[in-house]
């Protein structure tokens, strides 16, 4: 799991477009709890909204179902996106330093839109993270619709990400007993032996890890992430409306998805 590079977004990025037919997707972004059992004098902290204690995996994936970034640790009873907020990953989101690759035409299309990571409604929008529309105004909006549909098919590989990890390694299926830091380092293991039996290789060392360990003690309150404006985030989510209900950018089988009511956030 090596530091994600220009190159390793350029490389997330293709396989977005030719898999899941979703162009300047660079990642889907979740985040996973794990069942603990309640730390030492830690209270509600890690008590979470599923009615168990937990720790949470806050994740990137690819195409491919492979970890790109983790965040480790974080109290159950933070929601996802305040998890994101003090990650390195929405520090990095905020700052403008994850190397992502600058904004590109669209396939057969004529705007220019930046590089996004896809989410669901428990993350904030903006320019470089891209959520669905609320289910009202899908409702109301056929083009809507086929977005968070086209958004939706892609973010699955989050979802899917999740359960073959805890279909592999079957400690998920448990309540984990032991400290802390010892969990980390069990849910830590787990995601780099994911991704070397995905692809059969192995070239990290332990100083290439991009692993971030949560702050324990509570969670900052970072506002705007990603560094940007609404009305950008708002015109870029639209950009990606018209170019999926374009005939550059339409696939044949999504207007009949949508109106069978095939579920989609």
């Amino acid at each position: 799991m090596p530091k994600p590079s220009e190159e390793v977004w350029r490389e997330s990025e293709e396989g977005f477009r030719e898999k899941w037919n979703f162009p300047n997707a660079i990642a889907a972004i979740d985040g996973k709890h794990v069942l603990i059992q309640a730390p030492p004098h830690s209270g509600s902290n890690y008590f979470c909204y599923k009615k168990h204690f937990s720790t949470v995996l806050l994740a990137l994936v690819d195409a491919n179902y492979k970890f790109i970034v983790v965040d480790i640790g974080a109290f159950g009873k933070n929601s996802d996106a305040s998890i994101l907020r003090n990650s390195n990953l929405g520090k990095g989101l905020q700052n403008g330093t994850l190397n992502i690759p600058s904004p590109k035409i669209l396939p057969g299309g004529s705007d220019v839109l930046p590089h996004v990571i896809i989410c669901d409604e428990a993350f904030p929008l903006c320019t470089n993270l891209m959520r669905p529309y609320s289910r009202d105004d899908a409702q109301r909006n056929e083009e809507k619709k086929v977005f968070n549909y086209r958004l939706s098919r892609a973010r699955n590989t989050v979802e899917n990400t999740f359960g073959i990890l805890a279909r592999k390694f079957r400690v998920f299926e448990r309540k984990l007993s032991m400290s802390q830091e010892h969990i980390v380092s069990v849910v830590m293991a787990t995601c780099c032996l994911h991704n070397f039996l995905r692809n059969d290789t192995c070239h990290w060392t332990e100083n290439d890890l991009n692993i971030s360990i949560s702050n324990m003690r509570g969670l900052q309150d970072l506002r705007n992430i990603g560094g940007n404006s609404k009305t950008d985030a708002l015109a870029v989510r639209d950009g990606f409306k018209s170019y999926f209900n374009s005939a550059a950018g339409s696939v044949e089988w999504q207007l009949r998805r949508v109106r069978a009511g095939r579920r989609f956030t």
